[in-house]
């Protein structure tokens, strides 16, 4: 998957990043291929990201992207405003301005019985460490996939926004890599 921080974060020319971490609020999930578009990567248009999966993703703080993953979208914001009330005005405005919050605030710490009540789709770090629960069992993320870690986490970093664990906790599905297993 791909998606971008709200625009562009770098500079065309030398393809170098800027000193900003972010163009805008809107940061989306996207599709790496939709309508046959081609587009040049770190050209003169928005910073491309990439993701292993939507999981990482929405750790991330981002939402899935209202044009090319519409139905993704759809269903992210029906969930959203049901377990977290209907937003005044544009529905992506809001949803983006509850997660630009949540991604400048401190992480929060929990521990054993707290990682117990997560929803799938939850990622968390410890130490150096990132994982991601699925099934009731942690899985250490990489670059290149997952894998299950056997050893119960007694705490850790949550990396996931709060918003996004309520929409996760009410039945939004996110797209896994498929070395989830």
């Amino acid at each position: 998957m791909m998606g971008n921080k709200g625009g562009r974060i770098h500079d065309p020319e030398t393809q170098t990043l800027l000193n900003r971490k972010w163009a805008s609020k809107r940061w989306i999930i996207c599709v790496t291929e939709f309508k046959e578009r081609q587009r040049q990567v770190m050209g003169h248009g928005y910073t491309e990201l990439f993701f292993m999966d939507e999981t990482s993703a929405l750790a991330a703080g981002h939402r899935p992207c209202f044009e090319c993953r519409r139905a993704a979208a759809n269903q992210f914001a029906e969930i959203w405003q049901e377990c977290l009330g209907v937003i005044s005005g544009s529905v992506a405005d809001g949803i983006d301005k509850t997660l630009h919050q949540q991604r400048t605030s401190p992480l929060s710490n929990l521990y054993d019985h707290e990682l117990k009540n997560l929803p799938d789709g939850t990622m968390v770090r410890s130490g150096k460490d990132c994982f991601a629960l699925k099934n009731g069992q942690f899985h250490e993320w990489s670059g290149t996939g997952y894998k299950k870690k056997k050893t119960v986490l007694k705490n850790a970093e949550l990396l996931t926004p709060r918003s996004i664990l309520a929409v996760l906790e009410n039945g939004y599905q996110p797209v896994w890599h498929p070395t989830i297993n």
